[in-house]
């Protein structure tokens, strides 16, 4: 006979709730993507632990009479103005407890704190043709935004474009938080991502300013995550920039974050400049790193071809999900 579910908010995870998180969350991945890297429970443990950029973060668990973990729930709560009416949610099922409710639950508990914190937005990110894809699917949310998951091998990447020459144009890298120097100029760089393709997301705006760069990169380092940043100057003003994280712990993958070009210097190849640097930046000095993983919308063209020029090649295409919240 099957036990009852129980389904508890949790203000502070322990030791060993994060480890149950974890291990729901492998078990899930595990079945849904085999052969993908699992997250380390260190990993894990400081994406839940660590307090987020403009935002804060409730939890779940969802456990049988017994207390074992079979499922949980995250939600993170954006609190900076122009994002203030969204929220994101994460949530996983351990295979064996699936087809019992057990998301739907989670689900509704979710939503309805969404709805308590006056959100009209709640967003999900779901891998085409799994259990999350037909959960999504199967209920009220809308697929508002289509990925390419994308995989470069290092060794194999064509960064042949690291030796092109642009009159006026210099590159400057760091580790971590941006020189003070450059925060400014950077801050206004971060601005040109607001125009990326989001499709039919209701993800509103962000606004950089020196003070929240900053802050963004003391939150990847208190989660023991390295920052490498590479960025394309012409002067005082800053053209375009690239992004890589290497997770704590992490011993052969690098996750692209942020490449952007600010409008007045596109149409010149500033991208694939820093892209095809990076990835030379990584051959010198993080050896160890093998790939790296990125997505792009399905409609951005442009750095879709960018990056098959370097030499990704797909993964797997995710999809992104929008619940529309009434009473906000």
């Amino acid at each position: 006979m099957s036990q009852q579910i129980h389904i508890a908010p949790v203000a502070w995870l322990s030791a060993e709730q994060t480890a149950a998180w974890h291990a729901v969350v492998s078990a899930a991945m595990e079945h849904d993507l085999p052969g993908r890297p699992l997250p380390s429970a260190k990993q894990v443990h400081a994406q839940l632990t660590t307090p987020g950029l403009d935002s804060r973060r409730l939890f779940w668990l969802a456990t049988e009479t017994d207390g074992s973990v079979v499922g949980v729930a995250g939600l993170r709560l954006f609190t900076a103005a122009g994002q203030d009416h969204l929220v994101e949610l994460e949530l996983h099922v351990h295979p064996a407890a699936r087809r019992r409710g057990v998301g739907t639950q989670l689900l509704s508990t979710a939503a309805f704190a969404a709805q308590v914190e006056q959100r009209r937005s709640l967003l999900t990110v779901a891998t085409d043709g799994t259990a999350g894809d037909a959960f999504c699917t199967g209920r009220d949310f809308r697929r508002v935004l289509t990925l390419h998951q994308l995989l470069l091998s290092v060794a194999e990447a064509d960064d042949s474009a690291a030796d092109a020459e642009y009159p006026g144009y210099e590159l400057a890298g760091w580790t971590g938080t941006v020189p003070d120097h450059l925060a400014g100029t950077f801050a206004a760089a971060k601005n040109a991502m607001n125009d990326m393709p989001t499709g039919d997301m209701d993800y509103g705006q962000s606004d950089w300013d020196a003070d929240r760069v900053r802050k963004m990169a003391q939150v990847l380092a208190d989660r023991g995550d390295t920052l490498l940043t590479l960025a394309a100057l012409k002067g005082d003003t800053m053209g375009g920039y690239t992004e890589i994280v290497i997770r704590a712990g992490e011993t052969r993958q690098a996750l692209q974050y942020d490449t952007a070009v600010v409008p007045a210097h596109r149409g010149h190849g500033l991208g694939l400049w820093l892209k095809a640097a990076m990835v030379r930046t990584l051959k010198d000095t993080y050896p160890a790193i093998v790939e790296i993983e990125t997505d792009n919308a399905d409609d951005n063209t442009h750095m879709l071809a960018v990056n098959r020029r370097l030499g990704f090649r797909s993964q797997q295409i995710v999809h992104e999900y929008q619940l529309d919240l009434p009473g906000a």
